[in-house]
Protein backbone atom coordinates (compact mmCIF):
# COMPACT_ATOMS: atom_id res chain seq x y z
CA UNK A 1 0.00 0.00 0.00
CA UNK A 2 1.48 3.41 -1.19
CA UNK A 3 2.37 5.86 2.00
CA UNK A 4 0.01 8.66 2.39
CA UNK A 5 1.73 11.62 1.19
CA UNK A 6 -1.12 14.07 1.95
CA UNK A 7 -1.44 14.55 5.63
CA UNK A 8 2.24 16.10 5.67
CA UNK A 9 1.29 18.72 2.90
CA UNK A 10 -1.57 19.59 4.67
CA UNK A 11 0.21 20.26 7.72
CA UNK A 12 2.24 22.13 5.80
CA UNK A 13 -0.13 24.28 4.13
CA UNK A 14 -1.38 25.06 7.37
CA UNK A 15 1.38 26.00 8.62
CA UNK A 16 2.41 28.13 6.13
CA UNK A 17 -0.71 29.63 6.69
CA UNK A 18 -0.88 30.94 10.27
CA UNK A 19 2.31 32.39 9.83
CA UNK A 20 1.13 34.47 7.54
CA UNK A 21 -1.74 35.40 9.85
CA UNK A 22 0.79 36.19 12.99
CA UNK A 23 3.19 38.04 10.40
CA UNK A 24 0.00 40.00 9.37
CA UNK A 25 -1.08 40.60 12.64
CA UNK A 26 1.73 41.68 13.76
CA UNK A 27 2.15 44.29 11.06
CA UNK A 28 -1.49 45.27 11.73
CA UNK A 29 -0.13 46.22 15.45
CA UNK A 30 3.11 47.66 14.14
CA UNK A 31 0.95 50.08 11.77
CA UNK A 32 -1.98 51.25 14.29
CA UNK A 33 -0.02 51.95 17.44
CA UNK A 34 2.97 53.94 15.84
CA UNK A 35 0.67 56.51 15.26
CA UNK A 36 -1.11 56.64 18.16
CA UNK A 37 2.33 56.63 20.16
CA UNK A 38 3.63 59.62 17.38
CA UNK A 39 -0.11 61.53 18.24
CA UNK A 40 0.53 61.69 22.09
CA UNK A 41 2.77 64.62 21.07
CA UNK A 42 2.66 65.21 17.37
CA UNK A 43 -0.39 67.27 16.73
CA UNK A 44 -2.11 65.86 13.46
CA UNK A 45 -2.50 68.32 10.09
CA UNK A 46 -5.41 66.53 9.07
CA UNK A 47 -7.90 63.84 10.44
CA UNK A 48 -9.69 60.80 8.66
CA UNK A 49 -12.68 62.33 8.61
CA UNK A 50 -11.53 66.07 7.30
CA UNK A 51 -9.62 63.76 4.54
CA UNK A 52 -13.48 62.11 3.81
CA UNK A 53 -14.83 65.38 3.53
CA UNK A 54 -12.29 66.74 0.96
CA UNK A 55 -12.59 64.11 -1.53
CA UNK A 56 -16.57 63.87 -1.50
CA UNK A 57 -16.44 67.90 -2.27
CA UNK A 58 -13.91 66.64 -4.80
CA UNK A 59 -15.93 63.95 -6.53
CA UNK A 60 -19.15 66.42 -6.14
CA UNK A 61 -17.16 69.48 -7.78
CA UNK A 62 -17.85 71.43 -5.01
CA UNK A 63 -15.68 74.71 -5.11
CA UNK A 64 -17.63 76.07 -2.22
CA UNK A 65 -16.17 73.56 0.10
CA UNK A 66 -13.35 74.69 2.74
CA UNK A 67 -11.94 73.12 5.33
CA UNK A 68 -11.02 75.00 8.18
CA UNK A 69 -9.16 74.11 11.26
CA UNK A 70 -6.81 75.40 13.12
CA UNK A 71 -5.16 73.40 15.82
CA UNK A 72 -4.89 75.30 19.64
CA UNK A 73 -3.15 73.79 22.71
CA UNK A 74 -5.27 73.02 25.97
CA UNK A 75 -4.09 75.91 27.88
CA UNK A 76 -5.34 78.47 24.51
CA UNK A 77 -8.69 77.00 24.97
CA UNK A 78 -11.65 78.24 27.16
CA UNK A 79 -11.92 75.95 29.69
CA UNK A 80 -16.33 76.66 29.36
CA UNK A 81 -15.48 74.35 26.14
CA UNK A 82 -13.44 71.50 27.81
CA UNK A 83 -16.55 71.20 30.17
CA UNK A 84 -19.16 71.75 27.67
CA UNK A 85 -18.25 69.04 25.70
CA UNK A 86 -18.22 67.12 28.49
CA UNK A 87 -21.22 67.81 29.87
CA UNK A 88 -22.82 67.22 26.74
CA UNK A 89 -21.25 64.04 25.54
CA UNK A 90 -19.59 62.18 28.27
CA UNK A 91 -20.11 63.05 31.87
CA UNK A 92 -18.37 60.49 32.55
CA UNK A 93 -15.26 60.92 30.68
CA UNK A 94 -12.66 61.81 33.80
CA UNK A 95 -13.10 58.52 35.25
CA UNK A 96 -13.89 55.63 32.51
CA UNK A 97 -11.32 53.72 30.15
CA UNK A 98 -12.82 54.54 27.27
CA UNK A 99 -16.34 52.88 27.46
CA UNK A 100 -18.97 53.96 29.51
CA UNK A 101 -20.49 50.38 30.24
CA UNK A 102 -23.84 51.83 31.78
CA UNK A 103 -24.55 53.98 28.78
CA UNK A 104 -24.26 51.49 26.27
CA UNK A 105 -26.19 49.18 28.35
CA UNK A 106 -29.02 51.38 28.45
CA UNK A 107 -28.76 51.88 24.73
CA UNK A 108 -28.97 48.21 24.91
CA UNK A 109 -32.08 48.40 27.32
CA UNK A 110 -33.28 50.74 24.87
CA UNK A 111 -33.49 49.13 21.71
CA UNK A 112 -34.92 45.98 23.33
CA UNK A 113 -37.99 48.02 24.43
CA UNK A 114 -38.68 49.20 20.98
CA UNK A 115 -37.15 53.10 21.68
CA UNK A 116 -35.44 54.95 19.51
CA UNK A 117 -31.91 54.60 19.10
CA UNK A 118 -29.20 56.83 20.02
CA UNK A 119 -25.34 56.95 20.92
CA UNK A 120 -23.11 55.86 23.82
CA UNK A 121 -19.92 56.58 22.02
CA UNK A 122 -17.49 58.20 24.91
CA UNK A 123 -15.19 61.07 23.96
CA UNK A 124 -12.12 58.72 23.51
CA UNK A 125 -14.28 56.67 20.87
CA UNK A 126 -15.16 59.61 18.82
CA UNK A 127 -11.51 60.46 19.09
CA UNK A 128 -10.67 57.15 17.71
CA UNK A 129 -13.26 57.58 14.97
CA UNK A 130 -12.98 60.85 13.66
CA UNK A 131 -9.22 60.65 13.72
CA UNK A 132 -8.45 57.63 12.42
CA UNK A 133 -11.40 56.02 10.72
CA UNK A 134 -14.67 56.55 8.54
CA UNK A 135 -18.55 56.71 9.63
CA UNK A 136 -20.66 53.90 9.68
CA UNK A 137 -21.93 50.90 11.60
CA UNK A 138 -20.23 47.65 10.13
CA UNK A 139 -18.93 45.26 12.61
CA UNK A 140 -15.42 45.91 11.24
CA UNK A 141 -15.23 49.62 11.69
CA UNK A 142 -16.66 49.20 15.21
CA UNK A 143 -13.99 46.45 15.91
CA UNK A 144 -11.22 48.89 15.03
CA UNK A 145 -12.91 52.32 16.42
CA UNK A 146 -12.65 50.15 19.96
CA UNK A 147 -8.57 48.70 19.31
CA UNK A 148 -7.94 51.91 18.23
CA UNK A 149 -10.12 53.35 21.65
CA UNK A 150 -8.33 51.00 24.25
CA UNK A 151 -4.86 52.25 22.19
CA UNK A 152 -5.31 56.03 22.72
CA UNK A 153 -7.22 55.49 26.64
CA UNK A 154 -3.58 53.23 27.01
CA UNK A 155 -0.95 55.27 25.44
CA UNK A 156 -2.67 58.85 25.69
CA UNK A 157 -3.10 61.06 29.03
CA UNK A 158 -7.34 62.07 29.22
CA UNK A 159 -6.11 65.50 29.43
CA UNK A 160 -4.47 65.15 25.39
CA UNK A 161 -7.86 62.68 24.37
CA UNK A 162 -9.78 65.81 25.07
CA UNK A 163 -7.50 68.45 23.55
CA UNK A 164 -8.04 66.18 20.68
CA UNK A 165 -11.10 65.94 20.61
CA UNK A 166 -11.71 69.75 20.68
CA UNK A 167 -9.47 70.14 17.99
CA UNK A 168 -10.86 67.67 15.23
CA UNK A 169 -14.55 67.49 16.09
CA UNK A 170 -16.88 68.91 13.57
CA UNK A 171 -18.88 71.97 14.26
CA UNK A 172 -20.49 73.15 11.04
CA UNK A 173 -19.64 72.16 7.37
CA UNK A 174 -16.07 71.79 6.35
CA UNK A 175 -15.18 73.57 10.30
CA UNK A 176 -13.17 71.21 12.64
CA UNK A 177 -11.75 72.11 16.37
CA UNK A 178 -13.23 75.40 18.45
CA UNK A 179 -10.73 77.60 17.46
CA UNK A 180 -11.86 77.30 13.84
CA UNK A 181 -15.67 77.20 15.24
CA UNK A 182 -15.59 80.19 17.36
CA UNK A 183 -13.97 82.11 14.51
CA UNK A 184 -16.12 81.46 11.89
CA UNK A 185 -19.43 81.67 14.41
CA UNK A 186 -18.43 84.18 16.68
CA UNK A 187 -15.19 86.22 15.16
CA UNK A 188 -12.75 85.52 18.21
CA UNK A 189 -10.58 83.15 19.71
CA UNK A 190 -11.76 79.72 21.36
CA UNK A 191 -9.84 81.62 24.65
CA UNK A 192 -12.17 83.82 24.65
CA UNK A 193 -15.40 81.52 24.14
CA UNK A 194 -18.04 82.16 26.84
CA UNK A 195 -19.90 79.82 28.73
CA UNK A 196 -23.30 80.00 26.61
CA UNK A 197 -21.16 80.07 23.34
CA UNK A 198 -19.64 76.63 24.28
CA UNK A 199 -22.51 75.45 24.85
CA UNK A 200 -23.71 76.61 21.58
CA UNK A 201 -20.72 74.90 20.08
CA UNK A 202 -21.25 71.48 21.93
CA UNK A 203 -25.04 71.52 21.08
CA UNK A 204 -24.29 70.97 17.64
CA UNK A 205 -22.26 67.71 17.98
CA UNK A 206 -24.16 65.15 17.70
CA UNK A 207 -25.29 66.30 13.96
CA UNK A 208 -23.39 68.96 12.89
CA UNK A 209 -24.54 68.57 8.87
CA UNK A 210 -28.09 69.24 10.54
CA UNK A 211 -27.52 71.77 13.40
CA UNK A 212 -26.20 74.88 12.83
CA UNK A 213 -24.14 77.48 15.68
CA UNK A 214 -24.99 80.22 13.59
CA UNK A 215 -28.23 79.64 12.59
CA UNK A 216 -29.30 77.65 16.18
CA UNK A 217 -33.07 76.10 15.73
CA UNK A 218 -35.28 76.02 18.77
CA UNK A 219 -33.82 72.83 19.81
CA UNK A 220 -29.82 73.56 19.41
CA UNK A 221 -31.10 76.60 21.89
CA UNK A 222 -32.89 74.24 24.05
CA UNK A 223 -30.13 71.98 24.27
CA UNK A 224 -27.59 74.91 24.51
CA UNK A 225 -29.97 75.51 27.75
CA UNK A 226 -29.33 71.84 28.93
CA UNK A 227 -25.94 71.72 28.76
CA UNK A 228 -25.53 74.97 30.33
CA UNK A 229 -27.44 73.40 33.19
CA UNK A 230 -25.40 70.24 33.16
CA UNK A 231 -22.13 72.30 33.05
CA UNK A 232 -23.05 74.29 36.43
CA UNK A 233 -24.86 70.89 38.03
CA UNK A 234 -21.12 69.45 37.60
CA UNK A 235 -19.30 72.42 39.01
CA UNK A 236 -18.34 74.21 35.77
CA UNK A 237 -14.67 73.55 34.85
CA UNK A 238 -13.27 72.74 38.41
CA UNK A 239 -15.01 69.12 37.16
CA UNK A 240 -11.54 68.04 34.93
CA UNK A 241 -9.46 69.04 37.49
CA UNK A 242 -8.41 65.52 38.13
CA UNK A 243 -7.17 65.46 34.52
CA UNK A 244 -5.23 68.02 34.48
CA UNK A 245 -3.56 66.99 37.36
CA UNK A 246 -2.70 63.47 36.08
CA UNK A 247 -1.35 65.46 33.13
CA UNK A 248 1.17 67.39 35.15
CA UNK A 249 1.69 63.83 36.58
CA UNK A 250 2.99 62.49 33.37
CA UNK A 251 4.60 65.96 32.01
CA UNK A 252 7.27 65.45 35.57
CA UNK A 253 7.80 61.99 34.92
CA UNK A 254 8.79 62.17 31.47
Amino acid sequence: MPPNRSAPGRRSVGGRLFRWIGLLFVVFVILTIAPVIAMRWVDPFTSAFMVRARLEALTAKDRTYQTRYEWRDYARISPHAAIAVVAAEDQLFPFHHGFDLKSIKEVVDDADGGRPRRGASTISQQVAKNLFLWPGRSYVRKGLEAWFTVLIETLWPKKRILEMHLNIAEFGKGVYGVEAASRRYFGKSALALTRSEAALLAAVLPNPARLHADRPSRYVNSRREWILGQMAGLGGPSYLRVINKDAGKAKRAR
